[in-house]
């Protein structure tokens, strides 16, 4: 008999969690060993039992699913993660990426896409939900024209987002404002960006504001 791959269920709807172990629990060699109803509970639990898939919901009480899947990420590498989220928003699978899941799910998606990524899980593979790959798209194009811009630009796009004028901007790096307009000019070439407004919001959007390059 084939060896059961065990699955730890983690969201604070328990009709939700019942309505997942339905769907899960016929399949041949899956078996649901624990459910929990937020993040510490979660960390308490696999103290106990080592499953080989957990399926985390984003959004729970106390420690939160991202924080969760960092702590297992570091604590049970072993341990694969299935995030699920009720939103398509990029921050979430952009921070999901960076912990290192293994798949992203969307609770509006059909019972029929939930065993699908779960089996894939179960043989190795990695899993994104299809109504999210045009946002996993958009990362990696967003994260391709990061990569272009130089350490230099990156200092002055940040400066521009929070309002700097060229001559401060000048003033703060050292340079003169002709180089500066230069690095503006070659930066909205890199990311095709058509005025300093969008230029701004583009900076504002990914978080250039936060850190520094």
């Amino acid at each position: 008999m084939a060896n059961h791959y065990n699955i730890v269920l983690a969201d604070d709807h328990a009709m939700f969690r019942q309505g997942i172990r339905t769907l899960l629990e016929p399949l041949e060699g899956i078996d649901i060993t624990g459910e929990v109803a937020d993040g510490l509970e979660l960390l308490e639990l696999l103290k106990k039992s080592s499953p080989d898939l957990i399926i985390l919901d984003i959004s729970m009480p106390h420690l939160r699913g991202l924080e969760a899947a960092r702590e297992i990420r570091r604590l049970y590498p072993h341990v694969k993660i299935m995030l699920l989220t009720m939103h398509k928003k990029k921050e979430f699978i952009r921070q999901g990426l960076e912990e290192g899941v293994d798949g992203f799910l969307l609770k509006d998606e059909p019972g029929s896409e939930l065993v699908r990524a779960v089996q894939t899980l179960q043989k190795g593979g990695k899993y994104l939900s299809p109504l999210l790959s045009r946002i996993l798209g958009d990362l990696v194009q967003e994260a391709r024209k990061a990569e272009i811009l130089s350490y230099r630009e990156r200092e002055v796009l940040k400066l521009l987002a929070e309002g700097k004028k060229t001559r401060e901007i000048a003033e703060t790096l050292y340079i003169s404002s002709f180089t500066v307009r230069r690095h503006r000019y070659n930066i909205m070439n890199k990311l095709n960006v058509q005025s300093l407004a969008d230029l701004v919001k583009y900076a504002i959007a990914h978080d250039y504001l936060l850190d520094t390059p």
